[in-house]
């Protein structure tokens, strides 16, 4: 097994392997990586290859010269693969690790999606590592709904988000849109994080942007109340197995509304719909805290609200 640096003229088979892996996400494609700015980010994208045949791709970056990470830039990153057997997975890692060591790194820090963005939950990489030297060094906690179509959605969230639900399924004055107007959305997302003295992790250019370059992956679920916007979504489909909820926001002004519960309701019909098998909410930290697994409790009590179960993001690590 060889491992080769990306180099651009690999963009086109690197991408086809991240839609055809049975692990990887919009987080992982190149395509993805073009959002950013030339030069705000050095990468070292490593391609795993087998007879000139890509077998896994690990997107990230050396940080101070030592350090490899990933990701670097998005949100996910480590070893994409396809459904490989336990043998396969061995050599991947030891090839990493030598590979490492050959380039003087000291160094690898990885973090992968949660096991339920898997097309097939398949935890071969995860003991290879653990058996080859890698620990975990940090856990998220993230919050996901398991979709079936079989089951009423309404009926599964608590007595009071259905009550409010269909409150707001009554109400002339509510609509809820798939739109692309992202100035609605952006400015009152903006003053939500200010609340928490922290900013969105994109901006506005750079929302267009991924919207430009991602169109099928990026959905924006927006309510209006007499014409005004007063929530939104905006949704990352990052697989065929899962999608995200990147952002919510709220006219705070609104919230006898509980349009937040409303858009929470369509997302989870859009995608179950879509032949979705997971809503991920997002991690719920406490931002605030010095560690930073403490969970924020009242985060995950809302999101408990909506039939959503505990998934970890996980980081392994190894110092060579």
């Amino acid at each position: 097994m060889e491992i080769i640096k990306y180099t651009p003229e690999w963009k086109n088979k690197w991408d086809k392997f991240v839609l055809e892996s049975n692990n990887g996400t919009m987080f992982h494609l190149q395509k993805f990586f073009d959002y950013h700015v030339d030069g705000k980010f050095n990468f070292d994208h490593l391609i795993f290859l087998e007879k000139n045949e890509i077998v896994a791709v690990v997107p990230g970056a050396v940080m101070n010269g030592t350090k490899f990470e990933s990701p670097i830039g998005a949100s996910y990153g480590s070893i994409v693969t396809k459904d490989v057997k336990f043998d396969k997975a061995m050599k991947i890692i030891s090839s990493l690790l030598e590979y490492a060591k050959s380039q003087g790194w000291n160094e690898l820090e990885l973090t992968a999606p949660p096991v339920v963005y898997e097309n097939k939950p398949n935890q071969n990489l995860d003991f290879a590592m653990l058996w080859q030297g890698f620990n975990y060094s940090l856990h998220y906690i993230s919050s996901a709904i398991k979709l079936n179509k079989d089951e009423d959605i309404i009926s599964r969230f608590s007595s009071t988000v259905r009550r409010n639900i269909r409150k707001s399924f009554k109400n002339p004055d509510i609509c809820v849109e798939i739109t692309e107007r992202y100035d609605h959305f952006f400015p009152i997302l903006v003053k939500n994080k200010a609340r928490h003295d922290v900013k969105p992790t994109h901006n506005y250019r750079d929302l267009l942007k991924l919207r430009e370059l991602l169109p099928e992956n990026l959905k924006l679920f927006m309510v209006y109340y007499k014409n005004i916007p007063i929530a939104g979504s905006l949704m990352f489909f990052v697989n065929r197995t899962c999608s995200l909820c990147f952002y919510n926001m709220l006219l705070y002004e609104y919230d006898y509304l509980k349009p937040i519960q409303r858009v929470m309701y369509e997302v989870v019909k859009y995608s179950t719909d879509n032949d979705y098998q997971y809503v991920d909410i997002g991690v719920s930290q406490d931002t605030k805290a010095d560690n930073p697994m403490t969970p924020s409790m009242s985060l995950i009590e809302f999101k408990e609200k909506f039939d959503a179960k505990t998934v970890m993001r996980n980081t392994l690590s190894i110092k060579l």
